[in-house]
């Protein structure tokens, strides 16, 4: 029998955290044993509150939500129309399932600034110093500064991106769904408005996405706890939730470790 291991790399869905700006934020409303008590004795009639145990019925929970809140995977409709140069671009319902399930690779960029942008230079010589040649499908993941700055209010502005070349660097070799612990896998937002306010590029704008436009991929974005997986030397599970036509899709991400698969 196989020695297996999990990892979680996702957050909580939860509410009074800073896991994206204001106005996407989820929701939660949490409806407990009581307050569905008038619920339960509707479908039965004659029952009295009483007449169940402790006078409770069920828990449930009403939530407010985009596809985007919590640990997701994009889809390469998310990045743009259209993908691989023109085809139209796969919705989260669309995404290949043997994307979600492959070995993965940890780039390790906590050295690198707030709001910088890596490039194809940073992924090769990182790649080079953990020993490991990139193969198709492989799932990379990018462990940034904002994997520690979760929960706090500098969360959505932490963090490095990858830029376009760094991307098409992955896309290239046959990558096909990479990640980050970051709220996006661009530099945040505030970092590439402050270069775009000095420079007039339109081109800074969301590059990293953008590179689906050439090449359709998939990114996992708000991982958590990267910290705690090495190089390589394990797969990652990850799922989408099924949307009809949509541009993502939450997942209970994992790590796991397990000789069995290797």
């Amino acid at each position: 029998m196989s020695n297996r291991r999990f990892v979680d790399l996702s957050i909580f869905l939860e509410n009074e955290v800073v896991s994206d700006p204001e106005p996407y934020r989820p929701k939660i409303d949490y409806i407990d044993h009581k307050q569905t008590i008038g619920d339960l004795v509707q479908f039965f009639p004659g029952i009295r509150p009483e007449d169940m145990p402790d006078g409770e019925a069920w828990a449930i929970e009403r939530i407010e939500l985009i596809t985007h809140n919590g640990t997701h995977l994009d889809a390469p409709y998310h990045f743009a129309s259209t993908m691989d140069g023109g085809k139209r671009a796969s919705t989260i319902d669309e995404v290949p399932l043997e994307w979600c399930f492959q070995p993965g690779v940890k780039l390790d960029f906590r050295h690198f600034a707030d709001g910088y942008v890596a490039t194809a230079d940073d992924v090769e010589q990182e790649l080079r110093r953990i020993g490991h040649e990139l193969k198709p499908l492989e799932i990379v993941v990018v462990n940034t500064r904002a994997g520690k700055a979760y929960g706090g209010p500098g969360y959505v502005s932490a963090g490095c991106g990858m830029g376009k070349d760094a991307t098409m660097y992955l896309l290239e070799r046959g990558v096909r769904l990479t990640g980050t612990d970051g709220w996006s896998w661009d530099a945040p937002f505030s970092a590439t408005a402050e270069k775009y306010k000095q420079t007039g590029d339109v081109s800074l704008i969301w590059e990293g996405h953008k590179a689906g436009r050439e090449i359709g991929y998939c990114h996992l974005e708000k991982l958590h706890n990267l910290e705690a997986l090495p190089a390589d030397g394990f797969y990652i599970s990850c799922f989408p939730f099924k949307i009809r036509g949509a541009s993502a899709g939450w997942t209970r991400a994992v790590a796991i470790f397990d000789d069995a698969l290797r």
